[in-house]
């Protein structure tokens, strides 16, 4: 297998631009996810469901994604991006809608059966946009701006979810989101570039093969549903927990949780995307996957316990649960032909997203309310994803073994606009 490293060079304004509208899409995308969990207390009183049942609610949209990923896998490199991606935004957007207005539990579980099916369609075209734009040497910093959704996510969109939610009922939070997709889908339709991927003699079939027999995707594919599967287990019960172990009130104190964590990671993420550039990833992903072990063990044993100290909890939970996905997701797109790299992040994306929901129902399995309101079997799933975090590091080990000619995190590769300048001198 060739290099894959060919890329669509672009001006600097406009490669900013490309990435911070990337970065907005999966705001929208990541948001819609997110908003769901600390939503959950509300949720099992509104709809008078289980925990287990509150899990199906969360894992159907991963289950979704993962079904609507695969598929894609067969057809997404015989279109335009930009193209592509505005259908799916505009599906994505509508099925959000749908949540808003859902009437009943199962009408809102349809609903985000949609979503999952655009969303995780839509995300994975955003990785493949960054991988086409970027050259390999630059994606650490580029993956790490358009991932700074996850923290802007936190800071601004859930603790204001939250409070729409609490003021107006949980349909606000979903029509917040809904609006939030209008506007970026029109900033979408201005402001992204058209790139010449699509394969005029495209035959699913063979593209597919081509995605799923090399060693090196194959492996690849592993990684990243692997490092999935920790979050998946623990994160759907961290908030509810923190309303019914810990203590905190989930109308005033909850959504500060998510403001300070979320700040936290807004610093933290450009910065690990700088530091996967520049230092040895592999390393990186395993210094931040150790620290993770320590996090997880802390905030899934936390007891009654002062806003301040659960704030510091999830701020650093956040940033090593986020930092990870910089060194690992650079590694797996870098493993990855420009010509294979929108069907295999659309397949990347459904596994990741068939494990996290995978992930989410066994959280089911092992999680019960007492009668008086607290969850028991987070720390047993805080043990099982430890067992995650160290496989993780092992598969990003057998992957780059086999990456061919992996660029060097060293190696520094100037912006468009620098490079010209030094060629014309």
């Amino acid at each position: 297998m060739s290099p894959p490293d060919s890329h669509h060079p672009l001006s600097s304004s406009r490669e900013r631009a490309t990435l911070v509208t990337l970065a907005a899409v999966q705001f929208t995308h990541i948001l819609d996810f997110m908003i769901i969990m600390p939503l959950g207390a509300q949720l099992m009183t509104v709809f008078q469901i289980s925990p287990s049942q509150f899990t199906h609610l969360v894992a159907a949209y991963g289950f979704s994604a993962a079904v609507s990923g695969f598929a894609g896998g067969f057809i997404l490199d015989r279109f335009d991006r930009k193209r592509a991606l505005i259908v799916l935004y505009a599906g994505f957007g509508l099925a959000t809608l749908g949540c808003a207005l859902a009437p009943s539990h199962h009408a809102f579980l349809l609903a985000r059966i949609a979503a999952g099916a655009f969303g995780g369609l839509a995300g994975s075209l955003v990785n493949a946009m960054v991988g086409d734009i970027i050259p390999p040497a630059r994606r650490g910093r580029a993956m790490g701006l358009v991932m700074v959704s996850f923290p802007v996510a936190s800071v601004v969109g859930v603790p204001l979810g939250l409070v729409l939610a609490a003021k107006l009922g949980w349909h606000a939070a979903f029509a917040f989101l809904f609006l939030c997709a209008v506007g970026v889908l029109a900033v979408a339709a201005a402001a992204l570039p058209h790139l010449s991927t699509a394969q005029r003699d495209h035959q699913p079939l063979r593209q597919m093969r081509g995605i799923l027999t090399p060693t090196v995707h194959q492996r690849a594919l592993a990684l990243g549903a692997v490092l999935v599967m920790a979050g998946g287990l623990v994160i759907p019960f961290i908030a509810p927990s923190l309303v019914a172990n810990v203590g905190l009130n989930e109308e005033s104190e909850l959504p500060l949780t998510y403001v300070i964590g979320g700040l936290a990671t807004v610093v933290s993420t450009p910065v690990v995307g700088w530091l996967s550039d520049r230092i040895d990833r592999l390393k990186l992903l395993a210094y931040l996957s150790a620290f993770a072990v320590i996090v997880v063990l802390a905030i899934t044993h936390l007891g009654p316990a002062s806003v301040t100290v659960a704030s510091v909890m999830m701020a650093l939970f956040m940033v090593t649960m986020s930092g990870r996905f910089a060194p690992a997701m650079t590694m797996i797109t870098n493993a990855v032909e420009s010509r294979y790299r929108g069907g295999f992040m659309s397949v990347n994306a459904a596994l990741q997203q068939a494990s996290s929901a995978t992930a989410n129902l066994v959280a089911g399995w092992y999680i019960t309310r007492t009668p008086d309101g607290r969850l028991l079997g987070l720390p047993l799933l805080g043990y099982i994803a430890i067992g995650f975090f160290c496989l993780t590091v092992l598969l990003a080990a057998e992957l780059r073994a086999v990456t061919p000619t992996p660029p060097s995190a060293t190696t520094s590769v100037p912006p468009p606009d620098a490079a010209r300048g030094r060629s014309a001198e």
